[in-house]
C-alpha cells in the first residue's frame, strides 16, 4: 500500500455544505487548490476534536509528522541550491529559525489558520486556537495534505512562497532571534560554563499563568525575563542577559 493510498483510508471529518465554503475560503487566502477537501480538512482535525467526537475520526497527527519532512527537504533544497557559497554549519542555523515554532505560527496566523481548525472545547476554552505549538503543527499538516493531494511541485511552490521570504529575514537580520540558544553558545565560549534559568514568581491560575525567571552565568544574573509560560519567560531573560553581555564586550572593544 502506498503512503498516498494509506492516508486516503483515513477517516476525516465530515464537510458540510458550510464546512466546504470554509475550506474554499481558507484556500482562497492561501493561494492554493486542494483535489480533495478530505486531506485539508484532516489537516485540520486536531487531536482533541477527534477525542471529543462520537464517531470515530482521525486526527492530523501523522500529516504533522509528513509535513515536517516535507517542509525541511524543500527548505534544505533552497538552501543548498541559492547559498551555493554557505558552509553546511551556516545552512543548518537559517533552516533552524526559518522551520522553527516561532516561524511557523507566525506564517499560520498570516494564513489566519487558526480560523480553521477544528479543536475541543476543552482545548478551545484554554486558547487552543492562538497557541504557537498548535498553530506551527497545524500548518505542517497542511504541508503533508497539500503534497498528498497535489504532489511535489505544488508543495514545493506553496512552501517556498512562505518560506522564502522568511529565509531573507534571517539573511538580513530581521528575523526573531532565539536568544537562548544564543546566550548558551556566548557563555559556553567566553567562560565553558552553561547559563542556569530559575523561576522567581509565578502567579495566576493554572490557564492563565504568567512566569518570572532569571539567569545567571559568571557569578552574575540577569533579568528577569517575564512570559506567559517558561519557555517565553526564559526566552526574554535570555534576550536582557544577551543583550547585556553584548554592549558590554562592544563597550570595552571600543
Amino acid at each position: 500500500m502506498t503512503l498516498f493510498s494509506k492516508f486516503l483510508s483515513f477517516r476525516a471529518p465530515g464537510i458540510s455544505p458550510e464546512r466546504k465554503k470554509e475550506l474554499q475560503l481558507f484556500q482562497n487566502q492561501a493561494g492554493i487548490r486542494f483535489k480533495s477537501l478530505e486531506f485539508l480538512n484532516l489537516a485540520f482535525s486536531h487531536r482533541s476534536y477527534a477525542n471529543e467526537r462520537q464517531d470515530e475520526i482521525d486526527n492530523n497527527e501523522k500529516l504533522e509528522f509528513f509535513g515536517d519532512s516535507v517542509l525541511g527537504m524543500i527548505v534544505s533544497e533552497y538552501l543548498i541550491l541559492t547559498l551555493t557559497d554557505r558552509p553546511e554549519g551556516d545552512m543548518a542555523k537559517i533552516k533552524s529559525f526559518v522551520v522553527s515554532e516561532d516561524s511557523l505560527a507566525s506564517i499560520s496566523k498570516q494564513l489566519r489558520v487558526d480560523n480553521f481548525i477544528l479543536i475541543g472545547r476543552g482545548e478551545e476554552y484554554s486558547g487552543g486556537r492562538s497557541k504557537k505549538a498548535l498553530l506551527a503543527d497545524t500548518l505542517e499538516a497542511i504541508f503533508g495534505a497539500y503534497y498528498l493531494d497535489s504532489g511535489f511541485k505544488a508543495a514545493r511552490a506553496f512552501i517556498q512562497k512562505l518560506l522564502i521570504p522568511e529565509i531573507y529575514k534571517v539573511l538580513e537580520d530581521r528575523h526573531k532571534k532565539d536568544y537562548k540558544t544564543l546566550l548558551q553558545e556566548f557563555v559556553q565560549k567566553r567562560f565553558r560554563t552553561y547559563p542556569r534559568y530559575r523561576i522567581v514568581q509565578r502567579r495566576g491560575p493554572d490557564h492563565n499563568r504568567t512566569f518570572w525567571i532569571e539567569v545567571g552565568f559568571n557569578k552574575k544574573k540577569y533579568g528577569p525575563g517575564i512570559g506567559k509560560n517558561k519557555k517565553e519567560a526564559e526566552q526574554n531573560a535570555a534576550s536582557i542577559a544577551y543583550k547585556a553581555v553584548v554592549k558590554k564586550r562592544k563597550a570595552y572593544r571600543e
